[in-house]
């Protein structure tokens, strides 16, 4: 396999926010989606569709994708793990939890991931990016310091399922995207196919698939293609720079773009509280993604 050229430190972040931007608005689209469909249903119709896109693409390369029974292992752990087990508990969590907080818990992985990228890959990070996560962490405990309402444990418990699965998605993607084991689009389109493959049918087996409205099928094509298809490519890409501990830190943000969004959309409120928990979050984030020094550049080149 022909080694690709990475994007630039500055294009990855840049990249890293186009996405953060659009995987913002996936926690209101499904919500909507919610009123017609299940969520077992959303998301494995989402992540199929979204492979059916992406499909065309990779048979035009014409490329042999005779890999190593090693990577096929990763990549369809890397599918089970984001998309059967992470998104699939994320979207069923939704029925019991307002969006933001949704969005907000997601915030989690990152300590999380710390502690599989020191333990797997070996990415220890430097005193700013501690100081950066400390002061995440403090955004997000500021954040719930208001408690949660009768019938969110249940939901809390159903997402932190999703938590442990995305950590190991982000490990392993990391891994795989950093060693360019594959290239971006076969990163992205074959775990779609084996982990959104295997929750289709689990979905319909559980759920069936009730009649929706015109504009319910519209959200879901939305989701494959723009929230699924183009944002997992470019999620990948970036990722051959950015290490695992760096990208999730940066999709703290999404909250802040969910807040607004579910406030206009769905009449979800926030306290002063809450607020300013989220705005210390943005500083947290804001130290993790300093510009590295030419060494720590040089170290992720070898």
């Amino acid at each position: 396999m022909p080694m690709q050229k990475k994007p630039s430190y500055p294009l990855a972040i840049l990249e890293a926010v186009f996405v953060n931007i659009i995987w913002a608005s996936s926690f209101i689209i499904v919500k909507l989606a919610l009123k017609d469909l299940g969520p077992l249903t959303i998301g494995g119709l989402r992540y199929f569709i979204g492979f059916l896109l992406l499909l065309p693409f990779l048979l035009r390369r014409g490329r042999n994708y005779a890999l190593p029974r090693r990577v096929w292992l990763q990549l369809f752990l890397i599918g089970l793990s984001a998309y059967t087990i992470g998104n699939g508990a994320m979207f069923w969590s939704l029925r019991y939890l307002p969006a933001i907080t949704v969005s907000f818990m997601m915030g989690l992985i990152t300590l999380l991931i710390l502690f599989g990228g020191i333990l797997w890959l070996r990415e220890i990070p430097n005193r700013m990016q501690s100081a950066g996560i400390l002061v995440t962490l403090t955004g997000t405990i500021m954040f719930f310091s208001i408690g949660v309402k009768p019938g969110e444990p249940l939901g809390m418990a159903i997402l932190c399922i999703g938590l442990l699965a995305f950590t190991a998605f982000g490990v392993l993607g990391r891994d795989a995207a950093r060693g360019q084991k594959v290239d971006t689009l076969a990163l992205t389109a074959i775990p779609l196919a084996l982990g959104g493959g295997l929750l289709l049918p689990v979905a319909l087996l559980i759920e069936g698939l009730p009649p929706a409205s015109p504009g319910t099928w519209g959200l879901v094509i939305w989701l494959a293609a723009v929230n699924t298809a183009l944002g997992y490519v470019m999620y990948n890409h970036s990722l051959q720079v950015l290490t695992a501990l760096e990208m999730n830190i940066l999709l703290n943000l999404s909250p802040l773009l969910t807040a607004l969004m579910g406030w206009f959309l769905l009449g979800e409120r926030l306290t002063v509280l809450q607020w300013i928990g989220m705005s210390v979050v943005v500083v947290g984030v804001a130290l993790v993604q300093r510009p590295r020094n030419e060494e720590e550049v040089e170290n992720e080149k070898a």
